[in-house]
């Protein structure tokens, strides 16, 4: 991992002048929990333990705690033809997922060393089978509690979605599962016609009318129900428990941690594009009026929305 990956975020701080950290999660296959943990506490430091059943902890490594267990949330959540499946091939469809506390940039290096040492001992990402669906999920923390620094990542990813699907698609089993669900086009709509400076009472009200599913390449439940419990309630969430924190939680990531091109850094890159935009706010009102003009003017050969988008992104420097 070179020195150049994982770019500091545009905001790289909070409100309070602290570094802004981001905990990530990480499903794959190919190594039990009892070897991820013997592994991250030789190469990483830290007392690895199991703490109950086949659950592992990794205590005080150089990155702090990590947790590594059995995934039954596809057990709890998935259809139930497809759960009656995972039940029977258990860890041919359940991944093992291994979960870090909110980490700065040092941090997310030294994780990301660690998880091509994985790949070297045989872990399996979402490629490796028809049957996997695994993720990488990324929660960096808000840059604070104002509207702005809320509304316009979101908006930004909603405007960018679709692009980001079209030229770096996730997996076809992720499309599959339903833990990944592109918004809803109304949503997006109703969010271009808000604009960067709506409020963030507006947009949570809007979102809650479209959505309440958890299952969406960004799930902003947790950040809605920390900051406005009073508009949605932690038991409202659909497709899992929220969790109410000040941090994105950003879903649509694929694990490929098989792949020797791909790396912690290749999905970081998804992430820093869209707070790129949001901190543009020229170019995130351009963006809103070209989305509006292309999905709901009249063309007889499409919207053609992710050819402009490319356009207008390469225009702004951030291809």
């Amino acid at each position: 991992m070179t020195r150049e990956a994982i770019a500091p975020l545009p905001q790289p701080d909070t409100a309070d002048g602290t570094p802004r950290r981001i905990g990530v999660e990480i499903e794959l296959a190919g190594l039990t929990e009892k070897q991820i943990a013997q592994l991250a506490a030789q190469n990483l430091g830290g007392t690895a333990r199991r703490t109950s059943g086949n659950d592992w902890e990794v205590a005080q490594s150089a990155i702090g705690r990590l947790q590594i267990y059995l995934d039954i949330f596809l057990r709890k959540e998935a259809d139930s033809a497809f759960k009656e499946i995972g039940l029977k091939i258990g860890r041919e469809v359940i991944p093992v997922e291994i979960v870090t506390e909110p980490l700065g940039r040092e941090g997310m290096l030294q994780l990301s060393d660690f998880i091509a040492l994985l790949r070297r001992e045989g872990a399996k990402g979402t490629g490796q089978s028809l049957l996997f669906g695994f993720g990488l999920h990324l929660n960096p923390a808000i840059a604070s509690a104002q509207d702005r620094d809320i509304v316009r990542p979101l908006l930004a990813y909603a405007l960018i979605e679709e692009w980001m699907r079209e030229l770096h698609p996730i997996e076809r089993t992720r499309e599959l599962l339903p833990f990944t669900a592109p918004y809803p086009k109304k949503l997006i709509a109703e969010l271009a016609r808000l604009g960067p400076n709506a409020s963030l009472e507006a947009v949570i009200r809007t979102y809650r009318a479209a959505t309440l599913s958890r299952n969406h390449g960004l799930d902003m439940l947790p950040i809605f129900t920390h900051l406005r419990p009073d508009l949605i309630a932690p038991e409202e969430g659909k497709g899992g428990t929220v969790s109410p924190r000040p941090a994105f939680h950003f879903r649509l990531p694929d694990c490929r941690i098989d792949d020797a091109d791909w790396s912690l850094d290749t999905e970081w890159r998804r992430w820093w594009r869209v707070e790129a935009i949001a901190a543009d706010t020229t170019l995130l009102s351009d963006l809103c009026r070209e989305w509006l003009a292309a999905k709901e003017g009249l063309t007889l050969l499409g919207d053609k929305w992710v050819a402009r988008c490319d356009t207008v992104l390469h225009g702004a420097g951030l291809l």
